[in-house]
């Protein structure tokens, strides 16, 4: 019977949480950006009241 290698799983791990981490703070960084443009564009385009 093989003995489970638990380096390799806690590498597994960290790899994942570091990935969690980069993917969170794109999206923190993403909505900020696309605020900017969006909030440009109501006030260009003119208003049907």
């Amino acid at each position: 019977m093989a003995k489970p290698n638990y380096q390799f799983e806690k590498r597994q791990r960290e790899q994942q949480k570091k990935q969690k981490k980069l993917e969170k703070a794109q999206r923190k960084t993403q909505p900020a950006q696309t605020e900017q443009s969006s909030a440009s564009s109501p006030i260009q385009s003119p208003s049907t009241d």
